[in-house]
């Protein structure tokens, strides 16, 4: 959760710098749910994130060094700089990728949810999303095909109560697990600002699915500590009241695992973490940076047939 916390905040000041062209939406105050979440998974398992998926990219073993590379469009990225900040993929470590588009990754983890079960493997798929997703249509069919083909996936809900600025009770009738259930799949909620509960629910729900008993869903009630996106704070806007942001960083999920560690503890990894996440700075500085003449390359595959009539 540390390495999450200091990766974000530093992101944060490099994209108002303007470092991070286009910017990034901070995970700082979520970082439990992408933890807790991903502890209870092998690198064999899979997930799809979301527009803010840096925590969960990093909770599932990504490289620190090579992920803000790619934020900062360089050849050393996970995706040569191609991907940036929304796009951050690594198919070695079962990570199919960021997405930009609000609900969308429920589908593509379900397509790799019926692989998983079409070879006979025990592997698992977590598509991660926030409540603004929860009526987009494409989750829904996504939820819909999962129980009807009984998927080894895990759709795990991040309420952190606002899609954008939209506050959860003008945007979402009924409750997110209550229309997973209407699905007919198991659901859960969790408190996901505490690790630990998130961890100990996902794991009950992991085994479900690894025996062969269908999707489940888990929604973690969270909050994020910024707003929406880094702009917001270069901006100075806020939508939100002020002493909810306040009453909500009194249960900031990092310092409520360090006070059980004890203070010796916590200092070592700070300074473990701040030692990384300097190297990562250096690295994805010193980077190069692509040549525009290789801009059209990876748009087409290598291997696909070309269509009659088609000049290259």
């Amino acid at each position: 959760m540390k390495l999450i916390r200091e990766f974000e905040e530093r992101c944060l000041d490099m994209a108002i710098a303007g470092e991070i062209i286009g910017g990034i939406h901070p995970y700082i105050g979520q970082e439990a749910v992408a933890v807790g979440v991903c502890s209870q998974l092998t690198e064999r398992d899979f997930i799809t994130s979301t527009h803010r998926g840096h925590g969960h990219v990093l909770a599932k073993g990504a490289d620190p060094r090579r992920l803000l590379a790619e934020l900062l469009g360089t050849l050393e990225g996970f995706n040569k700089g191609r991907g940036g900040s929304m796009h951050a993929a690594d198919m070695k470590l079962g990570i199919l990728g960021a997405n930009g588009i609000v609900g969308a990754g429920g589908a593509i983890g379900s397509g790799a949810a019926w692989v998983a079960k079409a070879r006979g493997n025990s592997e698992v798929v977590v598509s991660f999303f926030g409540d603004g997703a929860m009526s987009q249509g494409v989750l829904l069919e996504a939820f819909n095909l999962a129980a009807i083909w009984s998927l080894p996936i895990l759709f795990v809900c991040e309420n952190n109560m606002y899609a954008t600025s939209l506050k959860l009770e003008s945007g979402l009738a009924g409750s997110a697990a209550r229309r997973a259930e209407g699905f007919g799949m198991v659901a859960r909620t969790v408190d996901g600002m505490d690790v630990e509960a998130v961890a100990d629910v996902t794991g009950e729900l992991i085994q479900r699915c690894r025996e062969g008993k269908g999707p489940a869903f888990l929604e973690c009630s969270t909050y994020r500590f910024f707003g929406h996106h880094s702009v917001l704070e270069l901006l100075g806007v806020e939508f939100r009241d002020p002493d909810e942001v306040v009453r909500w960083r009194e249960r900031d999920p990092i310092v409520a695992l360090g006070a059980k560690l004890g203070d010796d503890v916590v200092a070592e990894i700070d300074e473990a973490v701040k030692g990384t996440i300097d190297e990562a700075v250096e690295f994805a500085k010193n980077a190069p940076s692509p040549d525009p003449k290789d801009a059209l390359m990876y748009l087409y595959s290598g291997t696909a047939a070309v269509r009659p009539g088609v000049i290259l």
